[in-house]
């Protein structure tokens, strides 16, 4: 560390990673030297990866993070540094990207039902760009912004979706949208376009056909009314977990874009919260507890207390309709048995998984849960005083060797902190198959290079 240089938190620091290596390895090394608060490892590399997945498979539609999905400052950063866009919901949401350095034209305003105080923010720093779904906001923009470029937020609901949205936001576009266009031109309003939603975690590909097609409708309507769109905003509710694929929900985007939209000049964007943060995440916890419970049939059952919960991370578990899974950091030889995993708050309504088979497990052993990065740490509380766990950021050395350029730092904006880990074993060596690291011929090993805004 230079001399007088102060030493950051760790959820502040960027751990580059030289040789082969995988999230699950540095879990294991973090733990070997004496970790015992729940913790995340955040690879920066996966959403490099995504975004350039992205890129490939729907080149025409850019993406807007969604940034109330995981407001992690590194996150952002990278996101940023690749070149999206953001949808932010709120004052607080605009003001964090903006602080980063990030211009208001990368904004959406994506929050139909606005504060009045927020849009008088949002203006005053140039974000102009927002929705609406209700005559009482056209209103209200008109009073307070009425220079803004407006998107009309239309419902289109997925047949299933994690988080359902149409419910609570987006106007019926065949009834209510043309006479909130109609109401638009009458107040002499911009409206450049139209956005949907299909819910969180859709399960339904066709939907976003069903929804280009009546953008295309209202942009017509639209053009009988003089309104000069040239935004479809497609929403969010792409998978992110690390086993999902966006080749079907792309086959049907582009399709229909080109169906629609061929002829027409049009700015096309999306929302994508999860696909972007979910497997870029992985939590481990510890096994600080252990109750054997046997029926009046005689079987057995094990509780398992891990010291997070759903207060904390696993929110997601309530509030996001989420199913974790939990696997033993570490090889176990016993059969799997029945059990359930709680967290560690007073509450009964703390339980984790209500029903699994795990191996026999003793206290102080660890259990991973991967894909956890959307929608778990904004929401976490230090209810009953358990912390929030800290993540620990990581990034392979090429990979950062470029990403740090697309930064907006120089060098005096930046602490360096070489620290060196042990040897790993080789099975944590090996990264994910489907995203390999690259390789060094020099002998493995692991340098953590933490690099952080002073």
């Amino acid at each position: 560390m230079k001399p007088g240089a102060m030493r950051l938190a760790d959820e502040e620091r960027v751990c580059v990673m030289e040789g082969e290596w995988s999230s699950t390895g540095v879990i294991r090394q973090v733990v070997e030297e004496g970790q015992e608060d729940p913790f995340y490892v955040m690879d920066l590399g996966e959403i490099v990866r995504r975004y350039q997945h992205w890129k490939a498979m729907m080149p025409r539609v850019e993406p807007f993070y969604a940034v109330k999905c995981n407001d992690d400052k590194l996150l952002v950063r990278t996101l940023a540094a690749l070149g999206t866009g953001f949808d932010c919901a709120s004052k607080a949401e605009i003001q964090l990207v903006m602080d980063m350095g990030i211009k208001a034209e990368r904004i959406i305003f994506a929050n139909p039902a606005k504060m009045a105080s927020h849009i008088r923010y949002a203006t005053a720093r140039g974000v102009t760009t927002m929705t609406f779904d209700s005559e009482a906001e056209l209103h209200k923009i008109k009073q307070i912004s009425p220079d803004a470029r407006l998107v009309i937020r239309i419902r289109c609901d997925a047949a299933a979706a994690q988080c359902p949205l149409g419910i609570k936001f987006g106007c019926e576009p065949l009834t209510e949208a043309p006479r909130l266009l109609k109401l638009a031109a009458v107040l002499k309003l911009n409206v450049a376009g139209v956005a949907f939603h299909v819910g969180s975690g859709a399960g339904e590909s066709a939907v976003y056909a069903r929804g280009i097609k009546v953008a295309r409708m209202l942009f017509d309507l639209g053009d009988t009314l003089g309104l000069d769109m040239r935004v479809v905003d497609i929403g969010g509710g792409f998978a992110g977990d690390a086993d999902s694929d966006l080749r079907d929900v792309a086959r049907v985007v582009n399709a229909a874009i080109e169906a629609n939209f061929g002829e027409r000049e049009v700015r096309v964007i999306a929302e994508p919260g999860r696909y972007f943060a979910a497997a870029a995440y992985t939590l481990a916890t510890m096994v600080h507890a252990t109750r054997q419970l046997t029926n009046a049939s005689s079987e057995s059952h094990t509780m398992y207390f891990i010291n997070d919960g759903v207060y904390g991370s696993f929110n997601c578990v309530l509030y996001d309709h989420q199913t974790v899974v939990a696997e033993p950091l570490d090889p176990c030889d016993s059969r799997p048995e029945a059990c359930s995993v709680w967290g560690p708050t007073c509450d009964g309504l703390d339980c984790v998984i209500a029903s699994c088979r795990l191996p026999a497990l003793r206290t102080g052993q660890w259990l991973v849960f991967k894909d956890m990065g959307a929608y778990t740490l904004p929401v976490a509380s230090a209810f009953n005083g358990f912390p929030v766990p800290k993540v620990k950021t990581i990034v392979d050395k090429r990979l950062w060797a470029v990403l740090k350029e697309l930064w907006p730092l120089n060098e005096a904006d930046v602490t360096v902190d070489i620290c060196p880990l042990g040897p790993q074993s080789p099975e944590s060596l090996t990264p994910r198959s489907e995203t390999p690291s690259p390789t060094l011929e020099s002998p493995h090993h692991t340098v953590f290079v933490e690099c952080a805004l002073k």
